[in-house]
């Protein structure tokens, strides 16, 4: 089995070199990516991994989009909750959609920063319309010497390990295989030894060991460390914190270097092939903490991952001018970086699950300053996004994605649902004044092009499609193309008032957009 994930893994690494994003401005020098087609058949493609694009023209950008604000989701104020409360996994069953998380309470008084009011949990949350959430009690763990709560796992000790279900990650296992019993999946820390074990359950509220220890053993997993199951490679990913140094013999392990993200594929989720760390087309080094990796429900062959960035500012006059300094000062004399350290959301996107474009802009700002803000645990995003109402009456769906907000403060923390236009994570986007994008060659499978796109009342974009070479198509030229304007998620494009682009099926062709005032989001060939 090995040998045979290996060679899978190989082909990856091989394959990332056809999807380097470019950068706005710039046209790609590669003739192999700029004439190797891209099969796409009839998935929807998004621009926020740039593997799609060739050239962007005139004032033509890829520009990233930014989750707005909304309610405040969930308060995590039951006494076996607390400040420190986080890690969320929240995905959408059925008609049910779930939330699992770390309670943990943190006392912070002028003298010390105390973490043991309880031991680590995790709970578990449910919503009908991923809007309103309740704690159910679940009836599994005793608190206090009762078992009406929201707990579904504790730490325990077993026969070679002792768990740690502080950090959890948990999914429901789309794998088709997976047997009944195990069709829900966490992945959480042993305490001892160190590594990352696998529970499965079958209702998502009792939990049960799948292995005999832990499954992966080289890293620093002080984070939330994930697996999933990928339907386009049929195989299992897992993506977990590790140190770019660090001494790893078990007894003399302390962190050291930068806070990195490793990742390994399995065929069973128990047997893990070789480790490759995560890598960036063109970013800097930068501490990054959870690393929320998932494919994108939507056009499930990009995996799209919300790292929380971690950065230690150090006292300075800005500084001292954020929310709360006092409880700030009181940290920072357990360690500095508890009250200097700031975080917020970033966004990254790859093909291959290896070589990641990283946006180097926030994708989530700490945002206005106020209370529970601007602070070491700030804007930790769930892991992952789900499709939920729009508050706007006739209005499409939208994603939402959830924060965490409040940290280190009182008695509890809190999480903030923020949403985002459908596919909105990156636009093909350009002034009024203009500019056009170029996708690389293609192969597509349908009968008709719909776009994702928003424009002003006067901004507009017009679609040519031509051959590989870049010529163009006859009766798909840009002057042939009907003038589209307005803000759908599936606008259909047509030429001299036609559809139909099915003679095209199967052949290399290359997508221009003309673009005024707009954003195209996503593109689609559909039956």
């Amino acid at each position: 089995m090995k040998s045979v994930l290996a060679r899978v893994l190989s082909g990856l690494f091989a394959c990332q070199l056809l999807f380097l994003p470019l950068a706005a401005g710039q046209a790609v020098s590669d003739a192999k990516q700029s004439t190797e087609p891209l099969q796409i058949a009839s998935q929807r493609e998004l621009f926020v991994d740039g593997g799609l694009v060739d050239q962007l023209v005139g004032r033509a950008e890829l520009r990233l989009h930014h989750p707005q604000p909304k309610e405040i989701a969930i308060v995590h104020d039951a006494p076996w909750e607390g400040s420190g409360s986080g890690y969320h996994s929240v995905f959408q069953d059925g008609p049910l959609y779930r939330m699992y998380y770390k309670a943990w309470q943190l006392d912070v008084s002028p003298e010390k920063v105390a973490t043991n009011a309880h031991p680590l949990y995790c709970c578990y949350a449910e919503s009908e319309d991923g809007i309103h959430w309740r704690k159910p009690e679940v009836g599994v763990v005793e608190f206090q010497g009762s078992k009406q709560n929201n707990i579904v796992m504790v730490g325990q000790k077993y026969d070679n390990f002792t768990s740690d279900p502080g950090h959890p990650a948990v999914f429901k296992d789309e794998n088709p295989a997976a047997p009944a019993d195990a069709r829900y999946k966490a992945i959480i820390r042993a305490a001892k030894p160190r590594g990352l074990l696998l529970f499965k359950s079958a209702d998502g509220l009792h939990w049960s060991p799948m292995c005999e220890a832990p499954v992966i053993t080289e890293g620093a997993f002080d984070s939330q460390n994930l697996a999933f199951w990928d339907p386009m490679h049929k195989q299992y990913r897992a993506y977990w914190r590790i140190f770019t140094a660090g001494v790893t013999d078990e007894k003399n392990w302390k962190p050291q270097g930068v806070r990195a993200i490793r990742t390994a594929m399995s065929a069973d989720l128990l047997h893990w092939g070789p480790h490759a760390d995560v890598t960036y087309v063109d970013s800097p080094a930068e501490q990054l903490y959870v690393n929320q990796v998932k494919p994108y429900y939507r056009a499930p062959q990009i995996l799209i991952g919300f790292p929380t960035r971690y950065i230690e500012r150090g006292w300075c006059e800005s500084m001292k001018a954020l929310p709360e300094l006092e409880h700030r000062q009181w940290r920072s004399k357990a360690s500095q970086r508890y009250g200097t350290a700031i975080t917020e959301g970033l966004l990254m996107a790859s093909r291959d699950g290896v070589r990641f474009k990283r946006w180097n802009e926030a994708f989530l700002r700490p945002g206005i300053e106020r209370e529970g803000t601007w602070n070491y645990g700030h804007q930790y995003l769930a892991w992952h996004v789900v499709e939920t109402r729009s508050d706007i009456e006739g209005a499409p769906h939208e994603l939402s994605l959830y924060a965490t907000e409040s940290y280190w403060t009182g008695n509890s923390s809190a999480v903030r649902r923020y949403t985002l236009r459908l596919d909105g994570f990156v636009s093909a986007s350009a002034p009024m004044s203009g500019g056009e994008l170029i996708t690389r060659p293609v192969v597509f499978q349908g009968k008709r092009l719909e776009l994702n796109v928003a424009t002003s009342a006067a901004g507009s974009v017009r679609v040519e499609l031509q051959d590989a070479a870049g010529k163009p198509l006859a009766g798909f030229a840009l002057e042939d193309c009907d003038e589209l304007f307005g803000d759908s998620l599936q606008r259909a494009v047509s030429w001299k008032g036609s559809q139909d682009v099915s003679g095209l099926a199967g052949k290399p062709v290359r997508v221009r957009f003309a673009i005024k005032d707009a954003d195209v989001y996503a593109l689609q060939f559909v039956p």
